[in-house]
């Protein structure tokens, strides 16, 4: 197996030399293919997981796993990289990993956006959100600071602060090196202004504007889920789906009935996310909310990540909401259980208990600033916070770089922290995919009635713990269709009663049993039977298949 580190993070030909030399190596459980290109011409790859010897991933309920959606957000690709190394490192040896490779897929994603990740991970990084692509214009900033670029190629984005008597921050008494926000009636004292690192364009030599970079997409409001345009939401793009990395996830995922599930992988705040992000819980279709809040509370269990409503419990504006999301499209409008782990928390690695995701940013008391500094030095060795050091600004003339090292410290892990921080995620992968419906059968056989007539009967269940449709969301947007069982004769046989193709539609699972056992709940609603009488004078054997496009398909042959 190749020696796959996870205390760095892979650039896009090192990312794809890895995943070859893998499939390479186990070519019964992996397979590479390019659902497409980036914008700047880059495959997309995507690595099928199964044990092809149990049957072809598309006969199997599949899990749908994909990072780094977000250019800088790189340690959701090393997240599905670990995902891709625990299966094949694992299989044979954890009876929960075997069993999921023998009787369900996964579709890995590991870096959806390669043309942004390479930016981020250059030498000499620059941060945007998503796409490489010009939106909405196509023409350079003529003024006003171009933000997270690293202006002096020390290989950070760090902050740049300038003496100013009107500055809101200053240092604290405790620890110099620490801004804080002085007194709404403070004065007279040392003050500074903040600046994210970059190069200003056009600079007056006053006033200065903050200026988002040319590349203004935002992937994640780009799927059709509620979609908005750009005078509701920036960053949305034209149309939905416009781009090549969501239309290429979009394109493989329709083609792909099979998935029962999707995990995405971004950064940060150490939280399992699931839809809505536009509505509230009440609007949710009763047993999909249940169901959703049981399967994040694995989450929390394995990892813990606390699993929370993205309308909820993470808008970034009490105000606001957010549309065109992966997870809302996957849940809304492809009826499956859909989630985004966003990784890592710099403010949970210090210590601090009991915040709100995104309020802390707004507000929160100094002595979380002290905790963080205190992690800074004592578990990153001083190099997560930069104390501040000059620097001749091409325009600004003498400031001072330092601060935090945002692309390491806050967007995604320090590398020696990487691997603890995304070593749970396979266990709860793992069991997602293995409480998908599953069909099997129970019965195949043939009666024999005389002159030549035979009553063959055909028995299924789903042994999964999911019911064969997934959501009642799949079943109000007719996305499943059921079970289907179809007969094939021998030659000189034909059918008397029943029809070729049968559909007894859809097969519950287990998970909406009540939490009490009474006999009410013990229908065998999880089974079908299908029979037909088949006149086959000369005999033979009949092929039986029952397949479901969420569920799988099995097959049976009965001589007559």
């Amino acid at each position: 197996m190749p020696r796959i580190r996870f205390d760095r993070y892979y650039r896009y030909a090192e990312l794809t030399r890895l995943l070859k030399a893998l499939v390479k190596e186990h070519p019964g459980l992996l397979r590479l293919e390019s659902i497409g290109k980036s914008h700047q011409g880059r495959d997309v790859w995507l690595v099928t997981a199964t044990n092809f010897a149990t049957g072809p991933d598309t006969e199997k309920p599949a899990l749908w796993v994909d990072g780094n959606l977000h250019a800088c957000e790189v340690a959701g690709s090393m997240a599905a990289l670990y995902l891709i190394h625990t299966l094949v490192s694992r299989y044979g040896q954890d009876q929960a990993v075997t069993d999921a490779l023998d009787t369900r897929a996964f579709y890995i994603v590991p870096r959806v956006n390669p043309d942004g990740a390479e930016w981020a991970l250059a030498d000499r990084p620059k941060i945007i959100r998503s796409s490489t692509r010009p939106y909405p214009y196509d023409e350079e900033r003529v003024e006003g600071l171009l933000p997270n670029e690293d202006i002096n190629g020390d290989g950070r984005i760090l902050s740049m602060r300038l003496p100013d008597p009107n500055g809101a921050w200053k240092p604290h008494p405790d620890d110099p090196r620490l801004l804080v926000r002085r007194d709404p009636a403070e004065s007279g004292g040392a003050y500074y202004r903040i600046l994210p690192e970059g190069l200003l364009k056009n600079y007056d030599g006053v006033t200065i504007q903050v200026v988002g970079p040319k590349e203004g997409l935002d992937l994640n409001r780009n799927f059709p889920a509620n979609w908005r345009a750009e005078n509701e939401q920036r960053g949305a793009g034209p149309y939905p789906l416009s781009e090549p990395e969501t239309h290429n996830l979009a394109a493989f995922v329709v083609k792909h009935p099979n998935i029962t599930a999707s995990v995405s992988f971004h950064t940060f705040s150490a939280v399992i996310l699931r839809p809505y992000d536009d509505r509230p819980d009440d609007e949710f279709p009763a047993e999909d909310l249940w169901t959703f809040q049981k399967i994040g509370e694995k989450g929390t269990q394995i990892t813990g990540y606390k699993h929370v409503s993205v309308y909820h419990d993470f808008r970034y504006h009490p105000k606001q909401i957010t549309t065109g999301g992966f997870d809302t499209w996957m849940y809304d409008q492809r009826g499956v259980f859909a989630w985004t782990v966003e990784l890592w928390s710099p403010i949970a690695q210090a210590g601090i208990k009991d915040y709100k995701f995104i309020d802390w940013f707004r507000e929160h008391p100094v002595e979380d600033d002290l905790k963080l500094m205190k992690w800074n030095d004592e578990v990153l060795g001083g190099k997560g916070y930069v104390d501040w050091f000059p620097f001749e600004h091409p325009q600004l003339g003498p400031v001072e770089l330092g601060g935090w090292d945002e692309l390491y410290t806050w967007a995604n892990p320090p590398a020696h922290l990487l691997e603890k921080e995304i070593q749970p995620f396979p266990e709860w992968l793992v069991w997602h995919a293995r409480i998908s419906p599953r069909l099997a059968l129970r019965q195949a056989e043939a009666e024999a009635l005389g002159g030549g007539v035979y009553r063959v009967r055909l028995v299924v269940e789903n042994t999964g713990w999911l019911p064969t449709y997934v959501t009642k969301k799949a079943i109000e947007k007719k996305v499943s269709r059921g079970v289907i069982c179809e007969i094939e004769l021998p030659p000189g046989a034909a059918l008397r009663t029943g029809k070729p193709r049968e559909e007894p539609g859809e097969l519950e699972g287990r998970a909406y049993q009540s939490a009490h056992p009474d006999g009410w709940e013990g229908s065998t609603d999880d089974r079908c039977k299908v029979e037909w009488v088949v006149h086959a004078p000369q005999g033979g054997t009949v092929r039986l298949t029952a397949r479901h496009e969420r569920a799988g398909v099995v097959r049976a042959e009965v001589a007559l």
